[in-house]
């Protein structure tokens, strides 16, 4: 049975799961969908078009499902769906998605930190941390497992890979891709996430071969394309190794040097 205080605001057309706590000025708008065991602290707004699963727990300002910063949106119809087990401090905002997309997805098991913002069609993986205040524009990706720290900006379109960890106060206008430690101002390469991948539990020997593609992508003379050749040809091929040569072989904003 769901716990609702008096003070809070659900529109009759919202559907709300079994054994949900909503505080008080809470506002649930029509068209929205919560599913079960879900914590609604004080002043949490859920809009049209929003989507949650289960186990989530949502902070006092949080403002999930407003309408995308885009002056391309015309109105249309769109969503922000939310997954499972995640944790959305105070004043988060998730936008919901435009024509481009038609959603915004945010998978589970992730911690969202205060004042975070995920704009329109991103898509936000599971296990993932966000620092207080940082910013991801429209269509970003951020793949399972990433770290990233507080006040970090996020262009458009780019895509940050699973297992990294971007430092805080960085910018990027370009992918960063998987395993690494992305640092420094302007931001670049700044070595394994050593830390990352041993409490992950990869093994030394996987890890050795990481380093070795990132010293053929970053410490050699050849082109990016030369050296995803070398990859292929010199390094045992394991699903890490070619996550990293299809993130890069893709990467339509090129990856930070």
């Amino acid at each position: 049975m769901a716990k609702i205080s008096p003070l809070a605001f659900i529109d009759p057309a919202a559907q709300i799961g079994e054994n949900c706590e909503i505080g008080p000025f809470c506002f649930i708008d029509k068209n929205v969908v919560i599913g079960d065991n879900n914590v609604l602290m004080n002043s949490v707004t859920l809009l049209d078009g929003t989507r949650i699963g289960n186990g989530n727990t949502f902070f006092p300002g949080a403002v999930i499902g407003a309408i995308p910063q885009d002056l391309k949106f015309r109105g249309e119809e769109s969503t922000v769906e939310i997954g499972d087990n995640n944790r959305i401090r105070e004043n988060v905002t998730i936008h919901r998605g435009t024509a481009s997309k038609g959603r915004t997805l945010v998978g589970s098991n992730n911690l969202i930190m205060e004042n975070a913002h995920i704009a329109h069609d991103c898509e936000f993986g599971s296990g993932i941390i966000m620092g207080n205040s940082s910013k991801l524009a429209g269509e970003v990706i951020v793949d399972d497992n990433a770290i990233i720290s507080a006040v970090v900006l996020v262009h458009q379109f780019c895509r940050i890979a699973g297992y990294t960890m971007v430092q805080g106060g960085c910018r990027t206008s370009q992918d960063i891709p998987p395993f690494v430690i992305a640092a420094r101002e302007p931001i670049a390469y700044a070595g394994l996430n050593i830390v990352g991948l041993r409490r992950r539990k990869f093994s030394p020997e996987i890890i050795h071969n990481i380093h070795e593609t990132y010293r053929l992508l970053y410490n050699s003379n050849l082109t990016v394309k030369e050296a995803i050749e070398q990859i292929t040809y010199s390094i045992p091929m394991s699903k890490e190794i070619q996550y990293i040569v299809d993130f890069v072989s893709s990467s339509q904003r090129g990856i930070i040097r």
